[in-house]
C-alpha cells in the first residue's frame, strides 16, 4: 500500500476523460484487491452479487480477454452456494503458492522477471520506485511486499487514472511499457499454466489481458502508437560510457623530478 507525501507534485492538466478514467480506476484498483490477498466468503460474496468480472467497467473485446472473463465468472459461480471452508482453503492455498511461498516459480515482483539472474529487488524496483516518488508516493513496508510488486503497480496505475489529465495518462502509457506490460505477460502465462484453481488462472488471465486492452485505448486517446517490444528493450538498455584510456607515456612528455 501507499503512502502520500505532504507536498505531491501537482498535474496542471484538465481532465479531459472522467468517465473513462474513472471507470479504469476502479477496475485497476479491483484487480489490485484480488491480487492483494485470499479470498474470503465475504469477498467471494461481493464478487458475485457485482457479476465480477463482467461489471469490469471497460469491457475487453479481445479473445484473450473473454475467455479469462468467461473463467472467472464460471470458476466463481462453481463455488458452494454458501462457501465453506475446504473451498476457501483451496483457494487459499493456490493464493500462497503464486504470491507467498513461490512454490509455482511465479513471482509478482517485476525484478525477478527482469533481472539477469532472476533476483528480488534489483533495478527494476528502483525504478518503479523513482515512477512512484515523482507522484509524491511511497510503498509501506517495501522490505515485506516491494515497490515492483504486481498490486502496487496496479495500485500505482489507479492513481494515475484518478488524477487523470493528459500529463498523467502519457505517464500511464509510459510505465505500462517499461514496467508492467514488460513481465506481466510471463507471470501471467506461468500462473494460468502451473497452478491448481481455475479462479487464479482466469486472474492471471484477466489482469495480463485487461493491461494489454487499456494499453491500446491509451494509445488511441493519446493519438501515439505502440512502441515494439524490440523499442521497449532498447530503451530500457543500460547505457554504458566507454572509458577513455590513460595518455601513452611519452619520455619526456611529462614533468621530471
Amino acid at each position: 500500500m501507499f503512502t502520500e507525501d505532504k507536498n505531491p507534485r501537482p498535474g496542471h492538466d484538465e481532465d479531459r476523460w472522467p468517465g473513462l478514467c474513472s471507470a479504469v480506476a476502479h477496475d485497476l484498483m479491483a484487480l489490485a484487491v484480488l491480487h492483494h490477498g485470499e479470498l474470503d466468503t465475504a469477498l467471494v460474496e461481493d464478487l458475485r452479487c457485482t457479476g465480477f468480472p463482467n461489471g469490469l467497467r471497460l469491457q475487453l473485446r479481445s479473445d484473450q480477454g473473454q475467455e479469462a472473463v468467461s473463467l472467472v465468472g464460471e470458476s466463481l459461480q462453481a463455488l458452494p452456494e454458501t462457501v465453506d471452508k475446504a473451498a476457501l482453503d483451496e483457494l487459499a492455498a493456490d493464493y500462497a503458492d503464486i504470491y507467498l511461498t513461490h512454490a509455482l516459480g511465479a513471482s509478482p515482483c517485476e525484478s525477478v522477471w527482469i533481472d539477469e539472474e532472476g533476483l528480488a529487488m534489483q533495478e527494476p524496483m528502483f525504478q518503479v520506485r523513482e515512477y512512484y516518488r515523482r507522484h509524491g508516493l511511497n510503498v509501506r513496508d517495501w522490505r515485506k511486499r516491494s515497490d515492483d510488486h504486481l498490486v502496487h503497480q496496479l495500485q500505482f496505475l489507479s492513481l494515475l487514472f484518478v488524477r487523470a489529465g493528459h500529463e498523467h495518462l502519457v505517464e500511464a502509457a509510459r510505465f505500462m511499457d517499461e514496467h508492467l506490460l514488460r513481465w506481466l505477460p510471463a507471470f501471467a502465462a506461468r500462473v494460468a499454466s502451473r497452478c491448481a484453481t481455475p479462479f487464479y488462472a482466469g486472474l492471471a488471465m484477466l489482469s495480463m489481458a485487461y493491461a494489454d486492452e487499456l494499453r491500446d485505448l491509451l494509445a488511441e486517446i493519446l493519438g501515439e502508437s505502440r512502441p515494439s517490444a524490440e523499442e521497449i528493450e532498447e530503451r530500457m538498455r543500460p547505457r554504458v560510457t566507454a572509458e577513455v584510456p590513460p595518455p601513452a607515456y611519452v619520455p619526456g612528455a611529462g614533468p621530471t623530478w
